[in-house]
């Protein structure tokens, strides 16, 4: 099978007395000339469009986004709902894909379907793109027949999911950048003002007040370690990426995490609600309970979390309910348990998930709107008391001459 090239036309059209240029995947020239005949275009150029140098670099290449998976998924949706082979959604979502990278990615699976692979197998080539759950859902879709509703069903779980992970990011980036410039001010004020007031305090002669003298030695030692205090900052946070991904130190920071007052309960209500969403779906779409545990548990994101619903699993396997060990964990409120356990009384347990979800989803967003509320005042009095202290332990000396005079 000849390789497919992207071939850019530039060519006039004598009845509107216009020119017009455009694009046309085709294996040769002959397709994009037909193309251009039968439209009436004349003095036409056709080109094979350039190569990107840098193409074959995966990190100079854009990545593929989360809202275009979301997209090709509800336009696959359709195009099967509207009874057009796979093949054919497959190149023509491929050909309309604008992220070069996502579509280098569909016309490979593409390739492998043609090839007589299934679309579960294919999409499982490319992990970064169609995760683990993604591709066992599909999976089902096609076993089952649904394929068009379980695409559907990943749109809108996929959407949800990146909602609640903006949610928490945005909660998460005001007290980051907050700190991070409380850092900035009280370095330039160590290193650059509190000198200028030292000289003068050194001038005048005299023993400095307790607190003055705090901050001038401060003012010292971050003088003489400016780089090293750099150094030092930047090496805790790259160790502290690293122990995160060990075994060990991913689950002694996610415990230390839940034990945190405010963040502990945001981040209880965050595993919930994609749990109970993550799972809802799966057993929704036809996936049985415990590949839907073990997929779920995977892509928890959190290791007490994952622990807790592999705990689950060996529970089910062993006759027990799920309700029971997620009770005993400790992790899941108690009132999420009591639902779950009346959804496995009534088999309606899937629709149970997804209302428990949709309750968290709105708890989460109270959650983040009510921690960002609290955060802004106390980064506030944090900077404003800081940056105040500095101020007033410089003005302490001219304070006491003044009451000696």
């Amino acid at each position: 099978m000849a390789d497919v090239k992207e071939y850019l036309w530039k060519g006039k059209d004598p009845k509107r007395n216009k020119t017009f240029k455009g694009k046309m995947e085709a294996t040769d020239e002959r397709p994009v000339e037909a193309y251009l005949k039968k439209r009436g275009i004349i003095n036409y150029s056709i080109k094979e469009k350039p190569k990107d140098p840098f193409e074959n670099i995966a990190f100079l290449q854009p990545k593929v986004e989360t809202k275009d998976v979301i997209v090709w998924c509800r336009q696959f949706s359709t195009m099967i709902d509207a009874g057009l082979p796979i093949i054919q959604c497959l190149d023509i979502l491929s050909s309309q894909a604008e992220n070069p990278t996502f579509k280098k990615v569909l016309k490979d699976i593409k390739v492998s379907v043609e090839s007589g692979n299934t679309l579960a197998e294919s999409l499982k080539k490319y992990p970064d793109q169609f995760d683990e759950l993604f591709a066992n859902m599909v999976e089902a879709g096609e076993t089952g027949g649904i394929l068009d509703t379980i695409l559907r069903r990943l749109s809108e779980h996929m959407e949800k999911a990146a909602k609640l992970k903006a949610q928490v990011k945005s909660a998460m980036m005001y007290p980051i950048i907050t700190m991070c410039v409380a850092f900035i001010v009280v370095m330039v004020l160590l290193v650059f003002v509190i000198p200028v007031f030292q000289d003068m305090f050194a001038g005048l002669g005299g023993e400095l007040p307790a607190l003055t003298q705090v901050v001038v030695d401060m003012s010292e030692f971050a003088k003489k370690n400016f780089l090293f205090i750099g150094v030092g900052l930047a090496g805790f946070i790259i160790t502290l990426k690293k122990v995160y991904k060990t075994e060990k130190g991913h689950i002694v920071i996610d415990d230390l995490m839940l034990s945190i007052p405010v963040m502990g309960m945001l981040i209880r209500k965050i595993a919930v609600a994609k749990f109970t969403r993550t799972m809802g779906t799966m057993l929704q779409s036809g996936v049985a309970i415990l590949d839907a545990l073990e997929i779920v548990a995977k892509t928890a994101g959190h290791k007490t979390v994952e622990a807790t619903i592999y705990d689950v699993r060996a529970a089910i396997s062993e006759g027990r309910t799920m309700a029971d060990p997620l009770e005993e964990s400790g992790v899941f409120p108690s009132m999420v348990c009591q639902m779950i356990s009346v959804g496995e009384a009534t088999g309606a347990l899937d629709i149970m998930l997804e209302k428990i979800a949709d309750f968290y989803d709105d708890e989460v967003d109270e959650a983040v709107t009510g921690m960002t509320e609290m955060i802004e005042p106390l980064m506030m009095v944090f900077l404003g008391g800081t940056i105040g202290t500095l101020v007033v332990a410089m003005y302490l000396p001219i304070f006491s001459m003044a009451g000696a005079v």
